[in-house]
C-alpha cells in the first residue's frame, strides 16, 4: 500500500508563492473552473468567486444555516464545506431557484404566507426546503420541521415558514405535476 496522497481529483500549482488548487464544477447550472486557495470555504467561493451574495455568512460554524446551498442533490452548510470538496459537484444557490426572471413556487409561497421579515435568514431556508421537495414531494409537517430544524431566524417564528413549504409543496404537486 502506498503512503501517496491521490491527487487526481484536481490539479495543484503555486502562483505568486500561494499554493493554488483548480476545481471544476457547476453552479446554477453553469460550468465553472477556477483556481482557488485549497482552504478558502464554498460559502467564500460562492460570495467572492462567484458574486453569489445570497448564501448568506453568520456563524462560520454550521450551525445556522444561513449559507445552505444544495451540493449534488442535498442540502449542505457552505461555511463547512471546503470548495475543493465541491470539485466535479453540482452546486446550486438561491439564486438558482428562479428562472427566466420569474420566482419559484417557493419563492412566491415565502412571500405569500409572510414567511420572512428581515430575510437574512430566507436564503437557507429556501435551500433547505428545496432540497426536501426536491427528494420528497409530499412532505409531512414532522418532515419538514426535521429538516428546517438546522435553520435559525430570530425574527419570524416558524409557522409561517412550514406553512409556505406545505403550499409550495401542494402548488408544486398541482402545477408541476410533481
Amino acid at each position: 500500500m502506498s503512503n501517496e496522497k491521490d491527487c487526481s481529483m484536481y490539479t495543484e500549482h503555486v502562483e505568486s508563492g500561494k499554493r493554488k488548487v483548480t476545481i471544476q464544477l457547476k453552479v446554477n447550472g453553469h460550468q465553472v473552473v477556477r483556481d482557488i486557495d485549497p482552504t478558502m470555504s464554498l460559502l467564500h467561493f460562492l460570495r467572492d468567486d462567484q458574486k453569489l451574495f445570497g448564501t448568506k455568512e453568520a456563524c462560520g460554524e454550521g450551525e445556522c444555516g444561513a449559507c445552505t446551498v444544495i451540493m449534488n442533490g442535498k442540502a449542505v452548510t457552505s461555511c463547512i464545506v471546503l470548495a475543493v470538496e465541491a470539485d466535479g459537484a453540482e452546486i446550486k444557490t438561491v439564486e438558482g431557484l428562479a428562472k427566466n426572471g420569474k420566482l419559484s413556487i417557493l419563492q412566491e409561497e415565502f412571500i405569500a404566507e409572510d414567511a420572512l421579515q428581515c430575510g437574512f435568514c430566507t436564503p437557507g431556508f429556501l435551500m433547505s426546503s428545496r432540497a426536501l421537495l426536491d427528494h420528497n414531494p409530499n412532505p409531512s409537517d414532522e418532515e419538514i420541521i426535521e429538516v428546517l430544524s438546522g435553520n435559525l431566524c430570530r425574527c419570524t417564528g416558524y409557522i409561517p415558514i412550514l406553512r409556505a413549504v406545505k403550499t409550495a409543496a401542494e402548488r408544486e404537486r398541482k402545477e408541476l405535476g410533481r
